[in-house]
């Protein structure tokens, strides 16, 4: 009677643990290298985060995606960093971080709103185009419901390429918002190409430091949902309209208020699965 082969991989004592998270723990091990289908899986993780940030954003499906968010809102306005190429942007962020000239007299050829806006929502790209093209429209779907019962004025969306969280304070400052909400893509990590950063910022101006605004991080189906991410975003911008504020000093306090309203459609347990600063 032959007897049976040795198993060739050596399981994890932890590998009960990885039906909770994404993250690569209790791989197992081959010898004293890990098994070829883990290496094999993190390969690829790494190419489609590479893919990701490579990516270009396709600003004329996007611009589909978004229609009909607002009664009478027009079409997206589609602007530009002045980092000319992907290339030119990975090398340098602090192009990123301003509007090329056509984009400028872009915004300056709009008719101004004498009254102002409340808020400018501002979509970019950054460092994963795939985020916003699978999470940009349902979330903007999601936060323009809860907006909608309320007295907000909202600036035309724009969207900019090549554009990193800075640049929104200039869109912003440059449509006179109260608010600007950047929607990007955030750096990929290898369990999450398609990771979506939500950034707010009172009275956007060029300069503004990253302490002067709120960050919503991970929006996407296997992170913070849209509906959660809506919720948190509306009720940061109904308190930083009221305090004239947003960054350290704005702190988020949605578990609190969800306690005590009557919001059934949040669940409790997905509000803790986010980073905010």
């Amino acid at each position: 009677m032959t007897e049976p082969e040795p198993a060739i991989v050596v399981p994890n004592a932890w590998q009960s643990l990885r039906s909770l998270t994404a993250a690569r723990i209790a791989l197992g091990r081959t010898g004293v290298s890990l098994p070829t289908s883990a290496q094999l899986e993190f390969q690829l993780a790494h190419a489609r985060a590479r893919d990701a940030v490579h990516l270009p954003l396709d600003t004329a499906q996007l611009a589909q995606d978004l229609k009909g968010l607002e009664p009478d809102q027009p079409e997206p306005i589609v602007l530009a960093s002045a980092a000319g190429d992907r290339l030119t942007y990975l090398q340098r962020p602090d192009l990123g971080r301003r509007l090329d000239e056509r984009s400028r007299e872009t915004l300056a050829a709009l008719q101004p709103n004498a009254a102002g806006y409340d808020l400018a929502l501002v979509v970019v790209d950054g460092l994963s185009a795939l985020a916003i093209a699978q999470n940009a429209a349902p979330f903007l779907r999601a936060l323009t419901q809860r907006l909608a019962v309320e007295d907000w004025s909202l600036a035309p969306i724009t969207v900019v390429t090549q554009g990193r969280v800075a640049v929104g304070d200039e869109v912003g400052e440059r449509l006179g918002a109260r608010a600007v909400a950047v929607l990007i893509g955030e750096r990929p990590g290898l369990s999450s190409p398609d990771s979506m950063g939500l950034y707010l910022s009172w009275a956007p101006r060029v300069g503004l430091t990253d302490a002067q605004r709120n960050c919503i991080s991970n929006v996407r189906p296997e992170g913070l949902a849209v509906t959660e991410a809506g919720y948190k975003l509306h009720w940061l911008l109904r308190e930083s309209r009221r305090r004239q504020l947003t960054g350290v000093d704005l702190k988020d306090e949605t578990g609190d208020a969800l306690e005590a309203s009557a919001a059934d459609d949040i669940k409790p347990a997905a509000l803790r699965n986010f980073l905010l600063a």
